[in-house]
C-alpha cells in the first residue's frame, strides 16, 4: 500500500524551524582552521592517519570526503591504503607504526573491515589518546563517567553540537532515543544525562526489545533517531513541538534520480515536520557534522601536545 504524499502549507514551513548541518558544521570548521593556524604557529602541525583496507564504494567515499576536509582546514592527513586480504596481524602493525609516530595525533581505522578481521581487536589496538573516533573502551568509559580529557565518538558529539547551536535546552527535558548501537544509541544518551550545560536531560532508550516504542516517543521533548530503517518514525509517533533529530541514512529507489535512488533518514520527514519545533533533514542534517567532529577531535590531541 502507497503511503500518502504529505504536502506542506507555506504556513507549516514557516513554523518549524530546519537544523541546518551545513551551516553549523561550516561554523565549526572556520574554528577549527583557525585553532590548526594557532597550532601551526607553535610548531605542531595537527595530523592524522587514516587507514583503508579494501575498496568498499562508500568507505573510499568517505575517506575521500575526510581527506578533503583536512585540507580545508589546515589538518595534515596520512592515507594507509591496504589492500582487502591484509591480515588482521599487518593491520595491527600498522597501528602500532602509527601509534609511535609523533607526527601523527589521531588514527582511524576506516568501518567495516574485511570479514576476516576482528574489529574490537583493531579498535583495542589503537592508542586511546589517538583514538579520534572515539571508539575505544577507554574513551568510552570516559564518556560514560563524564570525563572530558577522552574523545567522544564524533556522530553523538555532533548530535551535541546541533543542539547546542541551535538553542535547543536540553536541561530537564524527556530525550528519547530510538536505537542502541555503540556508536550512536548508547553514547548520544549518555552525553544528554550527563549534569552539565547543554545536557542534564531524562533519558529513555527505545530499540528492538521495547514493545511499544510509540509510547515513549509521544513523551519525548528530544526525540533522537538512529533505527537504521526508514519511515520508522511517523507523525503519530511525535509530541507536537518536539525537537528530532535523524540520524538516519537510508537509499531508497527513485526512478526520477539518475542515480536511481535519493537518501532519506529514519523519519517520515513530511509528515513530522510540521509538528515538531526544530527537525534535521536528510541530508544534510547530522551527516555533516560527523566529520567535522572527527577534525575537532583531531584538534584536541595535536592540542594535548602544546601544554
Amino acid at each position: 500500500m502507497q503511503r500518502a504524499v504529505t504536502i506542506l502549507t507555506i504556513s507549516q514551513i514557516r513554523s518549524m524551524k530546519i537544523i541546518d548541518g551545513k551551516k553549523i558544521a561550516a561554523q565549526i570548521r572556520v574554528e577549527i582552521a583557525r585553532e590548526a593556524a594557532d597550532l601551526v604557529r607553535l610548531g605542531i602541525t595537527p595530523g592524522i592517519a587514516v587507514i583503508l583496507v579494501g575498496d568498499n564504494p562508500a568507505s573510499v567515499s568517505y575517506v575521500t570526503a575526510k581527506e578533503r576536509a583536512c585540507s580545508e582546514t589546515g589538518i595534515r592527513s596520512f592515507m594507509s591504503r591496504m589492500p582487502v586480504e591484509t591480515t588482521q596481524d599487518e593491520l595491527i602493525n600498522e597501528i602500532k607504526r602509527l601509534n609511535a609516530d609523533d607526527s601523527v595525533h589521531g588514527i582511524l581505522v576506516q568501518l567495516p573491515l574485511p570479514k576476516h578481521i576482528d574489529e574490537s581487536a583493531i579498535i583495542r589496538a589503537i592508542a586511546p589518546e589517538k583514538d579520534v573516533d572515539g571508539f575505544h573502551p577507554i574513551n568510552l568509559g570516559k564518556l560514560l563517567l563524564g570525563e572530558d580529557d577522552g574523545f567522544t565518538s564524533c556522530t553523538p558529539a555532533g548530535i551535541m553540537e546541533l543542539l547546542v547551536r541551535s538553542g535547543v535546552d536540553t536541561s530537564g527535558k524527556h530525550a528519547v532515543v530510538l536505537g542502541r548501537s555503540n556508536i550512536v544509541g548508547k553514547p548520544v544518551a549518555n552525553l544528554l544525562l550527563q549534569k552539565k550545560d547543554g545536557a542534564n536531560a531524562t533519558v529513555t532508550i527505545c530499540h528492538t526489545g521495547t514493545p511499544d516504542a510509540t509510547h515513549f516517543t509521544r513523551q519525548a521533548d528530544i526525540l533522537i533517531v538512529a533505527a537504521g530503517r526508514p519511515n520508522t518514525v511517523t507523525a503519530d509517533m511525535i509530541k507536537p513541538g518536539a525537537v528530532v533529530i535523524d540520524v538516519g541514512v537510508n537509499r531508497v529507489p527513485d526512478t526520477s534520480k539518475k542515480s536511481g535512488f535519493r537518501l532519506v533518514g529514519d523519519v517520515d520527514f513530511d509528515a513530522i515536520a510540521p509538528i515538531a519545533s526544530f527537525v534535521t533533514p536528510v541530508p544534510g542534517g547530522v551527516g555533516p557534522m560527523t566529520i567535522t567532529m572527527l577534525l575537532a577531535n583531531t584538534i584536541k590531541a595535536a592540542r594535548r601536545c602544546a601544554t
